[in-house]
């Protein structure tokens, strides 16, 4: 069976008595790896906390976290856990979305960056900067879900709107990708003091994160985070076609709709918070699927808690590598996204 085909575990079909055995024995294998995800997931929480300009060990962080009166107190709430829990909720959203967008298209390669709503969430920042002199997260943020929901209706109606085929929506967002990139750039060019403003989020960065950035981002990134869940079972019945999600009491439109709406407050958010950073959301569902199989009530989950360990590990290792300063961790994302991808293709052969 393909990976893209449609789940046969989901609910949505009569299971028979014989197979009741196997699906358990299947849903505690994936339960028991969803427990070891979340023990990865913290295990990079706690790198991300301890590696910076000094090391703090597991006892350092864990005092730098519950006692004010510790030398590392300031440290880690002023600068590493505003970080962290910013890594936290961009590599959740970025990789919610990409898993969402892949099971409404059914494209491999559908993803926030290949289709273009990155690049339409980069071009409501820039625009912000350029033409109104904003400089601020606050600010950015409604000119970012603005150019993300822009560009998702496009690529959706340009690619047929519901005769959408994988080949046309991979077509019209690579076209508007292209162009919206470049209208970043020659925007930014255009300005010198836009560039300044933005010169670490274009490289797509967790270094500027606090606690305001984080806060302003949290009713977005949990906004799309629920209904990105909610659409699970959902989107399992739109995968057996339009007909048969009705008969099963499912709305096809209203299920696009509101994956739409989630896909712009995840992605708008998080590349207004960090800039824009590829690979997350195409790379960590294919590598989960796999496992998970095409059921997205055990794939979003998966995704949730180990695309934050994709981006958090990335950043951590862009700090080690570019010590004293730093690698962003777009640029490190892109690097390792690439082979790893290219690893994955060859293994689905």
């Amino acid at each position: 069976m393909s990976t893209y085909d449609t789940p046969t575990d989901q609910g949505v079909r009569t299971t028979a008595p014989a197979a009741a055995a196997p699906a358990a024995r299947r849903a505690s294998v994936r339960l028991a790896g969803l427990l070891i995800s979340f023990a990865l997931l913290a295990l990079v929480l706690v790198l991300s906390i301890g590696f910076g300009a000094r090391f703090l060990s597991i006892g350092e962080v864990w005092a730098g976290l519950t006692d004010p009166a510790s030398e590392y107190y300031r440290i880690v709430h002023e600068m590493r856990l505003p970080r962290t829990l910013l890594g936290l909720m961009v590599g959740m959203a970025l990789g919610l979305a990409g898993a969402i967008m892949q099971a409404l298209t059914r494209n491999p390669l559908a993803d926030p960056g290949l289709l273009g709503i990155n690049a339409g969430a980069s071009a409501g920042v820039a625009s912000a900067a350029v033409f109104l002199g904003i400089g601020s997260f606050y600010g950015y943020i409604w000119f970012a879900l603005a150019g993300a929901a822009a560009v998702t209706a496009m690529v959706y109606a340009v690619g047929g709107g519901r005769s959408a085929t994988p080949a046309r929506l991979a077509l019209a967002g690579a076209a508007l990708n292209a162009t919206l990139y470049s209208y970043v750039s020659a925007a930014l060019l255009s300005d010198s003091q836009a560039i300044e403003k933005v010169k670490f989020w274009t490289a797509g960065s967790l270094a500027s994160a606090d606690f305001a950035t984080v806060t302003r981002l949290l009713p977005f990134f949990a906004a799309g985070l629920v209904v990105a869940l909610l659409a699970a079972r959902p989107l399992n019945a739109l995968s057996l076609g339009d007909d048969a999600a009705r008969a099963l009491g499912a709305r096809p439109a209203v299920i696009r709709t509101a994956v739409i709406i989630a896909v712009t407050l995840l992605c708008g958010g998080a590349t207004a918070a960090c800039g824009p950073i590829v690979f997350v959301g195409l790379l960590v569902p294919h590598m989960v699927r796999p496992f998970t199989g095409p059921d997205l009530r055990w794939l979003l989950p998966y995704t949730a808690v180990l695309a934050p360990v994709l981006l958090l590990g990335s950043d951590v290792l862009g700090r080690i590598l570019g010590s004293p300063g730093e690698l962003q961790v777009g640029t490190v994302t892109a690097v390792l996204g690439g082979p790893l991808f290219l690893y994955l293709v060859r293994a689905a052969r």
